[in-house]
């Protein structure tokens, strides 16, 4: 006679399929989508309309008030000048949030350039810029671009200049294979028999359908870009003081860690929360890319 089998324990959560029966009603899976979500919402906002979430001037400095803790009049408490770090916070996302943002469409765009180029170029040409985009990936993203700020000199639009360069090889190189894989497809070799020229190949059949991994792997770059605009910026070569920038307050802050801990935690859990919910949402995507998580 055969055992019952049974509905509980480690043997019926291993037969379940993921995401069933472990969490009651699928609470703690949706929280770890909207969580970040609405992180990322957050910080839409305040990189729009910061003030809608700090009223205090972020550049407005009050000695009296200097490093203040964290209180009724100061949520996030004061820094050394006496300004409102929750409005600096807040403000800061537009700098730190937007030199990212430029620095990835920047990337994003001459990376399927090159991508493109070296996928339908001759032999020649594509190992030269092969061998190019190997060499670039070679070197860590902040080390390149602090090279490049070096060279070129600091300043916002140099900084966003550096990153997108440093970025590039992410996006050319994904573009390229996938390049080589549409080019030999039985609708672009049907499309060259018909006579239609490579120019209109390219832009109606091969680009669309190598952008696919794009949104993923820009998402994700987008945390990185984040970090290295921050981490310039930190070392002084992105937007100057009095700026609020999360990266130029880290460095303004790191003299009075002893006295005033809230003036670099606050910023500096900015810079986590966000490349923390940009991998979160990149890593979704790229399941659902994947097909390995059906859509929510």
């Amino acid at each position: 006679m055969t055992a019952p089998t049974s509905t509980h324990g480690p043997e019926a959560a291993r037969r379940l399929p993921l995401g069933e029966g472990r969490w009651p009603g699928g609470v703690v899976p949706s929280l770890g989508v909207l969580l970040p979500v609405a992180v990322l919402v957050l910080l839409a906002v305040a990189v729009a309309a910061p003030g809608l979430l700090a009223s205090a001037d972020p550049l407005a400095a009050d000695p009296l008030r200097a490093l203040a803790p964290p209180g009724g009049e100061h949520w996030f408490g004061s820094d050394h000048l006496g300004r409102d770090v929750l409005s600096r916070v807040v403000y800061g996302a537009r700098h730190s949030i937007s030199i990212g943002v430029a620095a990835t469409v920047l990337a994003v765009t001459a990376g399927v350039l090159l991508g493109l180029a070296a996928g339908l170029s001759p032999k020649w040409l594509d190992e030269a810029l092969a061998r190019s985009f190997d060499v670039l990936s070679t070197l860590p993203e902040l080390l390149l671009a602090l090279l490049i700020v070096a060279i070129i000199g600091p300043g916002t639009g140099n900084v966003i200049f550096a990153i997108a360069v440093a970025q590039i090889p992410n996006y050319a190189r994904v573009i390229r294979a996938q390049t080589f894989v549409v080019r030999r497809s039985g609708y672009v070799e049907q499309a060259l028999t018909f006579g239609r020229s490579r120019l209109a190949i390219t832009a109606g059949h091969v680009l669309p359908n190598v952008l696919g991994p794009i949104p993923v792997l820009a998402t994700i770059g987008l945390g990185g870009a984040v970090i290295a605009s921050s981490g310039l910026s930190f070392l002084g070569m992105g937007p100057q003081p009095p700026a609020a920038e999360w990266g130029a307050m880290l460095s303004e802050a790191r003299n009075y860690l002893r006295v005033a801990w809230w003036e670099a935690l606050f910023p500096g859990l900015a810079i986590t929360l966000t490349v923390a919910c940009l991998t979160v949402a990149g890593r979704r995507l790229q399941r659902r890319f994947e097909g390995r998580t059906p859509p929510a």
